[in-house]
Order: C-alpha cells, then structure tokens, then sequence
C-alpha cells in the first residue's frame, strides 16, 4: 500500500509543478497586440509620424498615429490620402512604425 501511494505522488508531482509555470506564461501573451497590423487612409503626416484612418461600413472609424523612426522601412511614397498598411510594435512611447506599405490603385 504504501508503495502504491508513493507511485501515485510521483506521477501526480510533475503534473502539479507545471500548472504555475502555464500560468505564468499566459499573461504576456495576453498583453501583446492580437494583430500588429494596421491598414487604412492617411489622414495626417509629419516627418515624425503618421495618422491613419479604417473605415468599415456600419462600424465607427478606427484612428491610429504611429511613430515614424529611422530604423521604418517605408516602400512607396507616403502622401495624404494615400491607402497603407502599417506594421508596428507598442513600445513605452507608443506605437512605433516599423514597417509601413504604400498601396497603389490600379487603374481599370
């Protein structure tokens, strides 16, 4: 009996250590943007950063502004009015522009 007992300590041991350290590795997750995507309109440009606008039909426009640095890659021009697509990262001054891509509208 009292190896049966000791057994099934062992098994259940590895088991129960594991749960804190799940739990623990949940909550970072948790805080990181769910997409660090963002496409829309520019609605306001400065050398240092951009203002972007989505507009989805029956839902209220969504504005972002993002930091434009050194280490941004831009591809195409950036102009007002101008359809991009915005990869960023949150960091401790905000969003952060980290690579931003100018759409072009191909005439028909």
């Amino acid at each position: 009996m009292l190896r049966l007992t000791a057994v099934a300590l062992l098994c259940l041991l590895p088991s129960a250590a594991t749960l804190p350290v799940l739990a623990q590795d949940a909550a970072p997750a948790e805080q990181a943007p769910k997409n660090p995507f963002f496409s829309g309109t520019i609605s306001a440009l400065a050398e240092d950063k951009v203002t972007v606008v989505k507009t989805v039909w029956g839902k209220n426009k969504e504005t972002r502004t993002f930091l434009i640095t050194k280490e941004t890659r831009i591809e195409g021009n950036l102009k007002l009015k101008a359809r991009v697509t915005v990869r960023y990262v949150h960091d401790d001054e905000g969003d952060r522009a980290a690579h931003i891509i100018v759409r072009t509208s191909s005439k028909r």
